[in-house]
């Protein structure tokens, strides 16, 4: 089974946190579906496998129009082999969530929607300069759930002069709405921001990393309470919600990336299309994929797995690791692993590594010390 990226890379403004390839000029809108169409047929030979999701991203996917979509779903469908039963996600902005929107898209294949919500507080959105307010996050929802039943919304916690109290708030009011999906990040200041900009000018103060993950257990908590699976570090699901998409990724699963900035995955090599739509289209309408690819070592597959493994509560396979890479990148975890074990961070269950609920906000961390370089 493979999994079938679209990057939109349109955006009505631009997020101060947001480091993603996009533009706020939809000028070239027009000409950009042409060219992700023309990608779509291009590459239908590289995917032998089943399409069993479909998930367009960005940038923010939910500027297209109903017929835009339809159309590159269409295509999708004309050029690969879909199962039956896909799961299709439009990643959507609250702003663009009308009533008319809604039952529009409704009408569509997509039965998943990913809401950038992000917080229900008029302070922190304008923080992080979202295109939309409190009034609307509520509204798009009251009108989402009565048309999809697989919704995930997007939380930001760590936000400078969050306070518990608020973020519990945020996440009192995402369970109100019997949203069966979360996904939550700690705001990052990424390089080349506006954030990042904002914090050295001192209009913003810089996030507290022990905030966060304070913010980050709170969550663990109140879901886990609720009955969500804390299934991947950043993700809550109802039992049935996982996302299929995110999951072919942590996975390994191979997946193929249309648009530019998309990356691609078939195993083996990875490969990724240029960040420039004027490029982009140019290159696509000549018959060109702009695109570069790497082809990676044992250790490159060895740390990915690693890192992704650790993430999710399926973890790391010993296994895995002794059949896939060999006796040497088996001993080696093994070592590597004892003082993580010792420490409390890991556990080994039923012959996995599994990060510990004490160790989960170190996941990344943990993952790079059994990192073979």
């Amino acid at each position: 089974m493979s999994s079938f990226y679209i990057h939109i890379p349109f955006c009505r403004q631009a997020c101060h946190y947001c480091d993603f390839h996009f533009s706020t000029s939809l000028k070239k809108k027009d000409e950009m579906i042409q060219a992700l169409a023309k990608e779509i047929v291009m590459r239908k030979d590289e995917v032998q496998d089943e399409v069993e999701t479909i998930y367009f991203g960005g940038g923010t996917p939910s500027v297209l129009s109903t017929e835009e979509l339809r159309f590159l779903i269409e295509l999708v469908y004309k050029n690969y082999r879909v199962i039956t039963q896909p799961e299709i996600t439009l990643e959507a902005n609250p702003d663009d969530l009308s009533v008319h929107k809604i039952r529009e898209l409704a009408s569509l294949p997509i039965n998943r929607l990913s809401i950038g919500i992000q917080s229900f507080f008029e302070e922190d959105l304008q923080l992080m300069n979202r295109a939309h307010n409190a009034t609307q996050a509520k509204q798009c929802l009251e009108e989402a759930i009565k048309y999809f039943d697989n919704i995930t919304i997007d939380l930001i916690y760590g936000i400078p002069n969050m306070s518990d109290e608020r973020w519990l708030k945020n996440i009192e009011t995402t369970l109100s709405f019997d949203i069966p999906h979360i996904s939550s990040y700690a705001l990052t200041v990424e390089p080349k921001t506006a954030l990042k900009r904002l914090i050295e000018k001192g209009e913003i103060p810089q996030p507290k990393e022990e905030f966060a993950e304070r913010h980050f257990f709170l969550l663990v908590e109140t879901l886990t309470k609720k009955g969500f699976v804390h299934y991947e570090l950043s993700n809550f699901g109802k039992e049935g919600y996982f996302s299929k998409n995110n999951t072919g990724y942590w996975l390994g699963k191979k997946y193929i990336g249309i648009g530019p900035s998309a990356h691609s995955y078939n195993g083996t090599h990875r490969s990724w299309n240029i960040t420039n739509n004027s490029i982009y289209i140019k290159e696509i309408n000549n018959g060109n994929l702009p695109s570069e690819s790497e082809e990676l070592t044992v250790s490159d597959r060895y740390n990915e797995y690693v890192m992704t493994g650790l993430r999710t509560i399926w973890g790391v396979s010993l296994d895995k690791i002794k059949v896939d890479f060999g006796q040497e990148y088996y001993d080696y975890l093994i070592k590597a692993s004892d003082k993580l074990l010792v420490n409390g961070l890991l556990e080994n269950k039923n012959h996995k590594l599994i990060v510990t609920p004490q160790g989960k906000f170190l996941s990344d961390g943990i993952a790079s010390e059994l990192f073979k370089v």
